[in-house]
């Protein structure tokens, strides 16, 4: 992804509030991760012309790349929404995958058609530590779908998780990054130099990281 478009995604996400710095009041991610950060992309559904430039841009990626792919697939519940217009755009159909199989009715996890055979495109809109994402993949690839590639708004680029989608051979492509979220952040005077310094040393080690040594 070029350095404009991660600014511009990094730009929409910080106009619409979806991304939190909170070095003195950390969040607690559900792996167990203290962060000083948090992204809600959840939000950008709200705002249309944000959403909008999302979706161009998940586009654009799949163009750059020549991605080729059957259909389309969602992982619940934030992959979603930008999934499904992300394939009425491209024309292409989709799917969703809860993170659990339903207690009731056919009790499947994949919604909306048959994968079996097919190239399935992932789409997230956040991947932390991957679990959930890759948690999708072997469900896809269970139901004999082939799956080689995912996009998602934005990573933390956490080593683990390049490692697991290594692993899973599955290459991830994100429209921006934590580095461009600081640095436009920075630009923007939402913190200072000493902030950035405590927001780099959680991405360094976040696993480690002490909120007490801010």
């Amino acid at each position: 992804m070029n350095s404009n478009t991660k600014r511009s995604i990094a730009k929409a996400l910080l106009d619409i509030g979806a991304v939190g710095f909170a070095p003195g009041a950390p969040v607690t991610f559900k792996s167990g991760i203290v962060s000083p950060v948090y992204v809600d992309n959840r939000t950008l559904i709200y705002h249309p012309d944000p959403w909008r430039r999302v979706v161009e841009g998940f586009a654009s990626v799949i163009a750059d790349i020549e991605l080729e792919f059957d259909l389309i697939a969602g992982v619940a519940v934030g992959g979603v929404p930008h999934c499904s217009a992300l394939a009425y755009v491209l024309k292409k159909p989709s799917v969703f995958i809860r993170k659990e199989s339903k207690g009731h009715g056919k009790a499947q996890r994949i919604e909306g058609g048959a994968v079996a055979g097919k190239t399935v495109l992932l789409v997230e809109d956040l991947v932390t530590t991957s679990g959930s994402s890759l948690s999708a993949v072997a469900a896809l690839r269970e139901a004999r779908a082939i799956v080689t590639d995912m996009v998602a708004i934005v990573s933390y680029g956490f080593a683990e998780a390049r490692r697991a989608f290594k692993d899973a051979q599955v290459e991830l492509h994100t429209l921006t990054d934590f580095d461009a979220l600081l640095e436009e952040a920075l630009q923007r005077g939402i913190f200072g130099k000493r902030d950035e310094a405590v927001l780099r040393a959680w991405f360094a080690d976040p696993h480690n990281w002490d909120p007490a040594s801010k």
